[in-house]
C-alpha cells in the first residue's frame, strides 16, 4: 500500500501498535516528516523524488582512536528524534581523479534508508504507522564502488530505485584504503585487513534488526554492488559461515568473484612497509604511533607504496573475514547458496585507458605493441595476433578491447566474470548479463568531463550505474546527464529485471526476451537499446584463447 506521510497526520500515532511517534518539533522546521522508532532510537525520514527517505542513521561508533584497525561496534542509542535529512560525510579518503572528494572523518558509519510512497495518496493517521511495517517489500543494500580506496553512499541518489523497483533501499559508508582493506603484522588475526567488510556485516545485521519498521522484509534481502562493491559483495558470498541470514540473493556489477586475491599474509608485509613511510618504526609501539597519525599521513603513505596497483587495497583471503581463495571457494561450492545475477559492461576497461590519457598518457600506433607487452608479458605476440591495432579505430580502443575482455592482474574482465556464473551455476541459479549501451554518457558520469580523451568510451566501467541511479556523476553534486530517451528506455528494463529478480530470484522484464539461467545454455542477456539480446558471451571475449595462456585464473 502506498502511503503519505506528515507531521499532521503522524501526531495522532503516540499509542499506535507499530513504534512510530512524532517529533516535538514544529512543521517550519521539519516539514513533511515520517518518524520511525528504530532499536538505536527514533529517526524522522523526509520526502523526495516520491521516496521518503532517511538519510545519516548511525549503525555503528566511530572507528578513529583506539578503534582504528578494530570491528565495528553498534552505534550508540539516543534520545529524542534524529532527523534523518542529509547523508554524512565519507569515510577517510583522499580526492581521486578529479572526482570524490578527501574525508578525514572517521566516524562515519551511517546508512540511508528509501522507501517508495505516492505524494498523491494517504492514509488514516490511525492505520499509518501499521501499514507501514506490514507492507514487506523486497530490500536491496547497495555497496558503493571505489577501487577499495574511496567513495561514499551520498554519490547515489536512492529514490529512483525504491520507485521503480518497489523495494526498500539501503546505502552506507564503510571504512576504506589503510583503514578499511589494510592488513599489518600488529592488527587481531581473525579480521586482519577485514574491517571495511565487517563494517559492511553490521551494516547487515542493522537492516536484520531494524528494516521492518521501514517496511521492508529482512527475509528478503538482496545485496548488491559495482566495482569494489561488486567485490565486498564477492567477499561475502565466499565467506558463508560468517554472512548466513544476512541476505537472500546477490548482484555483482562488475566484479569477477572467481579472481586471484593475496593472502593476509602477503598483504601484512604491505602493510608494515605503509606504517614505515608513515614514520612508525618501532615494532613495539607501531599500532599506537599509527593510530595518532593524521588520516592522511597513513592515505598517502598507502598511496606511495601501491602506486602503481589498481588492487593495492583489495580484500586479502586467510583471516576469518575471508578464509577462502576466491576461485577456491567458487569452485568447491564453499560459497552463500543463494540466486546471483552477475555481470558487467561491455567496454569496461576504457575508464583506465581513459583515466590514463585524461593524466597526460598517449596510446599510439607507435607504443601499441609496447603497452601489451607491458600488460601480458611473454603472451604479448600472442595476443597482439588476436587484437591487431588494425582491427580498432585507435590504440586505445585496441587496448580496452583486449583488457576488457581478460587482464590478469584485475578482476575487472569479461573471461573471469563468465568464469564466476560457470562455477557458480553449478550449486545455484545464476543469471548473466552485459550492459551494451555504447551511447549512454560517459564523460560527466563515470570520469571527468575534461578533458576529452579523444576516443570512443563506449559502455565504460560503471556507466550502467546512471540507470539506475539517476544524474550518477560520481561526486556528492550527484549532476550527471539525463540518459538520451531509447537509452532510458533500456534502463527501465534493466532497472524491472533486478527488481523481478529481488522479489523472485529470477530476472525479468516486460519487452525483453525470456531470460535463461546460465547453466541452461551459458547465455548473458546483452543490454543494448532497443535490442536486448541473449548472446555467447564466451567466444566473444576470446575466452578459451585466454584460458589457453592463463590457465592458473581458471578451475580445471
Amino acid at each position: 500500500m502506498q502511503l503519505k506521510f506528515s507531521l499532521a497526520a503522524l501526531a495522532v500515532l503516540m499509542s499506535a501498535a507499530v513504534p512510530v511517534q512524532v517529533a516535538a518539533a514544529p512543521p517550519s522546521q521539519w516539514g513533511e516528516a515520517a518518524i520511525v522508532e528504530t532499536q538505536g532510537g527514533k529517526v524522522a525520514g523526509f520526502m523526495r523524488n516520491g521516496a521518503l527517505e532517511f538519510r545519516g542513521i548511525p549503525y555503528g561508533m566511530s572507528v578513529a582512536g583506539d578503534s582504528r584497525w578494530e570491528p565495528p561496534k553498534p552505534a550508540a542509542s539516543w534520545s529524542g528524534v534524529l532527523p534523518a535529512m542529509h547523508f554524512k560525510e565519507p569515510c577517510a579518503q583522499a580526492a581521486r581523479y578529479g572526482l570524490t572528494q578527501r574525508s578525514d572523518n572517521e566516524d562515519c558509519l551511517y546508512l540511508n534508508v528509501s522507501l517508495p510512497t505516492d505524494a498523491n495518496a494517504s492514509l488514516d493517521a490511525g492505520e499509518a504507522g501499521a501499514a507501514l511495517a506490514k507492507r514487506k517489500l523486497p530490500v536491496i543494500i547497495w555497496i558503493h564502488g571505489g577501487a577499495f580506496v574511496g567513495g561514499s553512499a551520498a554519490l547515489y541518489r536512492l529514490d529512483a530505485l525504491a520507485r521503480k523497483a518497489d523495494a526498500v533501499v539501503v546505502s552506507m559508508n564503510y571504512r576504506l584504503g589503510v583503514f578499511g582493506f589494510m592488513p599489518h603484522p600488529a592488527f587481531g588475526t581473525e579480521r586482519n585487513g577485514g574491517y571495511a567488510l565487517e563494517d559492511q556485516r553490521l551494516a547487515m545485521r542493522w537492516v536484520q534488526e531494524n528494516i521492518a519498521a521501514f517496511g521492508g522484509d529482512p527475509d528478503n534481502v538482496t545485496i548488491a554492488g559495482e566495482s569494489a562493491g561488486a567485490a565486498s559483495v564477492c567477499m561475502h558470498l565466499i565467506a558463508p559461515e560468517e554472512t548466513k541470514g544476512l541476505f537472500h540473493k546477490a548482484i555483482v556489477q562488475s566484479g569477477a568473484c572467481v579472481f586471484r586475491l593475496r593472502n593476509v599474509e602477503d598483504g601484512k608485509n604491505f602493510g608494515a612497509v605503509v606504517a614505515e613511510k608513515a614514520g612508525c618504526t618501532d615494532a613495539a609501539t607501531v599500532l599506537q604511533c599509527m593510530r595518532g597519525k593524521d588520516p592522511q599521513t597513513l592515505i598517502a603513505a598507502g598511496e606511495e607504496v601501491g602506486a602503481g596497483d589498481l588492487l593495492a587495497f583489495a580484500q586479502t583471503y586467510g583471516a576469518r573475514t575471508v578464509p577462502l581463495q576466491g576461485l577456491d571457494a567458487i569452485a568447491s561450492g564453499k560459497f552463500a547458496r543463494v540466486p546471483v545475477l552477475n555481470g558487467g559492461t561491455r567496454d569496461e576497461l576504457s575508464l583506465y585507458v581513459g583515466y590514463d590519457v585524461q593524466a597526460g598518457k598517449k596510446f599510439t600506433a607507435e607504443n601499441y605493441d609496447e603497452v601489451i607487452a607491458i600488460l601480458y608479458g611473454d603472451n604479448a605476440a600472442k595476443v597482439l595476433e588476436q587484437y591487431p591495432l588494425s582491427a580498432y579505430a585507435s590504440a586505445a580502443q585496441a587496448i580496452t578491447a583486449a583488457t576488457t575482455d581478460f587482464r590478469p592482474d584485475l578482476g575487472i574482465n569479461r573471461c573471469l566474470y563468465l568464469e564466476t556464473a560457470r562455477l557458480m551455476s553449478q550449486h545455484v541459479p545464476v543469471y548473466q548479463w552485459e550492459f551494451a549501451d555504447r551511447h549512454t554518457p560517459v564523460l560527466g558520469v563515470a570520469m571527468p568531463i575534461e578533458p576529452d580523451p579523444g576516443f570512443e568510451l563506449g559502455a565504460a566501467h560503471s556507466s550502467e550505474l546512471n540507470a539506475y541511479f539517476p544524474n550518477f556523476s560520481n561526486t556528492t553534486a550527484i549532476s550527471g546527464p539525463d540518459l538520451p530517451p531509447q537509452s532510458q528506455v533500456m534502463a527501465d528494463q534493466m532497472t524491472e529485471s533486478w527488481a523481478t529478480f529481488m522479489r523472485t530470484g529470477t530476472p525479468k522484464a516486460d519487452g525483453a526476451p525470456a531470460w535463461k539461467a546460465y547453466a541452461e545454455g551459458a547465455q548473458t542477456m546483452r543490454f543494448e537499446p532497443g535490442n536486448i539480446h541473449a548472446i555467447d558471451l564466451a567466444a566473444d571475449a576470446k575466452c578459451a584463447f585466454w584460458q589457453s595462456l592463463y590457465p592458473e585464473y581458471f578451475a580445471k
